[in-house]
């Protein structure tokens, strides 16, 4: 029982540390969530850390190319029922995430993937895992 305990509480601390989707780009471009500083993200898997109530009407991003803005727009979000039990205000400070598993931002908005893109993204993802 200690155990189930100790392992649900690890689960419990390690989803209020991060957020996690995965996301599809037009090619040559890079993501840039505008929350925070704006680190460039490739295709694949994005985590980082969970986003503040300014977040609820959607997660603002942009898409680059060559320096140049090529699209922006939301990302739909979600509350965070782990930001209830994260201590001391989880709540208060973090508790927005991403509402999607996936998204595709070829379509020319940031809209869910399908089941065969998030497979695909999940592969190619594994597979750099294991190159390193």
């Amino acid at each position: 029982m200690k155990k189930l305990i100790v392992l649900a509480l690890a689960a419990l601390f390690v989803s209020g540390c991060s957020i996690t989707t995965y996301v599809k780009l037009p090619e040559d471009t890079v993501l840039k969530i505008k929350r925070g500083q704006e680190l460039p993200h490739e295709e694949g898997e994005l985590t980082r850390t969970p986003l503040s109530w300014s977040s609820a009407g959607g997660i603002p991003y942009k898409l680059e190319k060559d320096g140049e803005i090529v699209q922006e727009g939301r990302m739909s979000s979600k509350f965070r029922v782990a930001s209830i039990f994260w201590p001391p205000a989880g709540a208060i400070y973090w508790p927005m995430g991403f509402r999607h598993k996936c998204y595709d931002f070829t379509t020319g908005e940031a809209t869910p993937c399908s089941g065969e893109v998030l497979s695909e993204l999940k592969k190619k993802e594994s597979q750099k895992t294991e190159e390193k």
